[in-house]
């Protein structure tokens, strides 16, 4: 299969790329390169003859419409977006252009190639998407695929929308779609402004390390190879019009992953005093939800897939990674925003 994979250069993406490159898999990657992005997330797999990279927006149709007909892809995987909650919160524009508006010319572009091949049988746009678009749980529940939208942020907002916009395109048109939604995502190559990086890089620094509120909210993690996998799979085996939640089964407080990174630490790179001395409360920001937690049944029960790194082996892993690779986050420190408080000017 080649796979038009867009937002290939980033974290999740970038993991998505190695894993199909490595099960044999041809992969165009499309990449805007902004700055989350990072091209050395791929160099295991940049010079294998199945792998191919253009740069371009996926709001620029133009570009979409060359990248379609010159690659001919078999399946679209839609990974390219604005991520990151507290950024939407100070600039929500550029989660409105790529998400929704980016979305709308990758859906276009796909149907004009799908239409004028035939339309394939085995033609599939997977949208991949998360479960912030559902708001936020009390002490109890899950996010199912029936759950009520009710996103709370301007990032969750714009991922709900394109959601929407992939649903309408099948409807309307028939375009062969899949969607997942995902919990919250750590591992390898993770961006340093994420929770877990900011978490382990301050630690390593001897600087604060900031939680929101007091930490009591609730997130269930999944290791970002683990979720390739999932994705992977739903790509091939998912039904065509089907939404699959995708979880981790990990729920922990920001808190407890805090004290359970700083106590790997303590053991692997032991300081003076423990890690966990510097972790601070920080002011929350607005409009953070409590909990999210996700009942990964059908993608269990239909396509056989389910999490197979728990949540202490995962954070063993990537904390390990951090130490490991200090010259790949050195070089991501100095991009803008990183290492700053973000999302707080609506507060």
């Amino acid at each position: 299969m080649k796979i038009l994979v867009t937002g290939g250069a980033g974290f999740i993406g970038s993991a998505v790329i190695r894993q199909a490159i490595a099960v044999g898999h041809q992969v165009v990657n499309l990449d805007a390169l902004t700055y989350a992005a990072c091209l050395a997330n791929l160099d295991s797999v940049a010079d294998d003859p199945g792998y191919a990279f253009e740069h371009a927006n996926i709001c620029d149709a133009a570009a979409l419409g060359t990248i379609f007909d010159r690659h001919e892809p078999d399946a679209v995987m839609h990974l390219a977006a604005e991520s990151h909650v507290d950024r939407s919160i100070d600039g929500p524009g550029a989660f409105i252009e790529t998400n929704v508006t980016g979305t709308y010319r990758l859906l276009e572009a796909a149907r004009a190639y799908w239409q004028h091949a035939g339309k394939p049988e085995g033609f599939r746009f997977h949208h991949i998407s998360t479960d912030e678009v559902y708001g936020s749980l009390g002490p109890t529940g899950l996010f199912t695929e029936t759950s009520p939208y009710a996103p709370n942020s301007p990032y969750s907002a714009s991922k709900a929308s394109s959601d929407h916009l992939v649903r309408a395109w099948h409807e309307t048109y028939g375009l062969p779609v899949l969607v997942t939604n995902c919990s919250n995502n750590y591992g390898p190559y993770h961006f340093p402004e994420k929770l877990i990086p900011v978490i382990i890089l301050s630690a390593l620094a001897g600087k604060p390390i900031p939680i929101y509120g007091r930490g009591e909210n609730i997130r269930d993690w999944l290791y970002v190879e683990d979720h390739a996998n999932a994705l992977l799979t739903v790509l091939g085996k998912g039904r065509v019009g089907r939404t699959y939640n995708i979880g981790g089964e990990n729920e922990a407080t920001n808190l407890e992953i805090a004290r359970t990174i700083c106590a790997i630490l303590d053991r692997l790179r032991p300081a003076v005093a423990p890690y966990a001395d510097l972790i601070t409360f920080v002011a929350d920001r607005p409009g953070h939800d409590l909990r999210y937690a996700i009942d990964p049944a059908r993608i269990r029960t239909e396509l056989g897939w389910r999490p197979s790194v728990t949540l202490q082996q995962g954070l063993e892993k990537t904390v390990a990674w951090y130490l490991a690779n200090e010259d790949w986050w050195r070089a991501l420190q100095s991009r803008d925003g990183v290492g700053k408080r973000l999302g707080a000017k609506a507060g």
